[in-house]
């Protein structure tokens, strides 16, 4: 770090922030296969929190490579690079009193655990358990097809690894459950922890 680049500290502050908007700010990490519901169940936490007046913003991974991570691959180097610079926004994003969605795959124990020592007690890891035939089957995108014919390389799941989170938070299998079902219990976690306005 540049010796002349100083962190400044302003009288607006997150404490401020929170207090103004009656609740407090976290990072809210989804992980799981492409296809497992994070995107979907994440909308929906957020759309039913937001509507009862809480600060919210959602870090949705193709969103995020459209702009501020486009041009990185799907590399293991650029997958890690992807997920520090996402980490980096949710914690600002945190600092200004939001609660934060993420909606990454995120597929390395390594890269979650960076996230995790960034945030501190601001992470909160939301494991969407999908098993891989069910997300193959949805394919909404039709990435498995195209991973399958090898079209695309390094996808999580067929050509790439996929390390399931041992300690998360939240962990939904999601298997017979409605989405309404899988949002509910992100929302009684927030709601046990306070969280909530």
């Amino acid at each position: 770090m540049d010796s002349n680049i100083v962190w400044h500290t302003h009288e607006v502050d997150r404490s401020f922030r929170e207090q103004q908007q009656g609740h407090r700010s976290c990072v809210l990490w989804f992980t799981g296969l492409s296809g497992s519901g994070k995107s979907t169940i994440a909308n929906e936490v957020e759309k039913q929190i937001a509507y009862a007046g809480n600060r919210t913003y959602t870090l949705d991974g193709d969103n995020v490579r459209h702009g501020l991570n486009k041009g990185l691959t799907f590399s293991d180097e650029d997958r890690i690079e992807n997920i520090r610079r996402v980490s980096e926004v949710a914690k600002l994003m945190c600092d200004a009193g939001c609660i934060v969605f993420t909606a990454f795959i995120s597929p390395f124990n390594e890269e979650r655990e960076k996230a995790k020592q960034l945030l501190g007690d601001d992470y909160i890891e939301v494991f969407i358990d999908t098993p891989l035939e069910v997300c193959e089957s949805r394919d909404p995108k039709g990435l498995y097809k195209k991973a399958r014919s090898g079209e695309i390389k390094n996808f999580t799941g067929i050509s790439s690894d996929f390390e399931a989170p041992e300690n998360a938070q939240i962990h939904i299998k999601t298997d017979g459950k409605s989405v309404s079902e899988c949002a509910e219990l992100v929302i009684n976690h927030l709601r046990n922890n306070q969280i909530l306005k």
